[in-house]
């Protein structure tokens, strides 16, 4: 793929964040991104030649990555396993509570959401967790010990964020840091 070929996919994937919001996914259409790009319907096929589901599949990869490029680019400089673990439960969860995109599409069509933060989108997130992450923890843990922790990590913030907790506010460092305390073990050496 070439630079501009790659602008004009950014381009769309953002007219279609700007549709969503408009719109709903169920109400999307290939003509509401057109119009909002102010591209062609050929110049968006030529981008998305699977229609709508590539186009819904390609920016859910893209803001998936984004979100952990920004969760890992918070925690790079933490020198502790707790602090590592903690500065990344409280980006992901402020990170999710923020998102506008997500709140006005869990105010629309709900289900849509759900499904893809569970059950359709679950494995996805773990898988960009998991590569996003694990090298930020595999100075503690080894490799797979790092990768079982985000997986759990990661099922964990999107079910505080899903239904949040009277107890434990994952964007409060505080909150975080004694949850991580009180319930995650692993290797208490290394979170010293």
């Amino acid at each position: 793929m070439t630079v501009a070929d790659q602008g004009i996919n950014d381009a769309i994937l953002d007219a279609t964040m700007k549709a969503l919001e408009r719109w709903g996914v169920e109400r999307l259409t290939i003509n509401d991104v057109c119009e909002v790009a102010k591209i062609s319907r050929a110049t968006f096929y030529r981008a998305f030649p699977g229609g709508k589901e590539v186009l819904l599949e390609a920016l859910r990869v893209r803001e998936t990555e984004t979100f952990f490029a920004t969760l890992r680019a918070h925690a790079e400089g933490e020198t502790t396993l707790e602090d590592t673990i903690v500065r990344c439960m409280v980006v992901a969860t402020t990170e999710l509570r923020s998102d506008n995109n997500i709140a006005l599409m869990l105010a629309a069509e709900p289900n849509e959401v759900l499904s893809q933060l569970t059950v359709q989108g679950v494995p996805r997130i773990v898988r960009v967790a998991t590569a996003y992450l694990t090298p930020l923890l595999e100075p503690y843990l080894s490799r797979k010990e790092a990768a079982n922790l985000v997986e759990v990590l990661s099922r964990m913030v999107i079910s505080y964020f899903l239904a949040p907790s009277q107890q434990f506010d994952f964007t409060k460092e505080s909150h975080a840091r004694a949850f991580v305390r009180a319930h995650i073990t692993i290797n208490q050496g290394a979170m010293q």
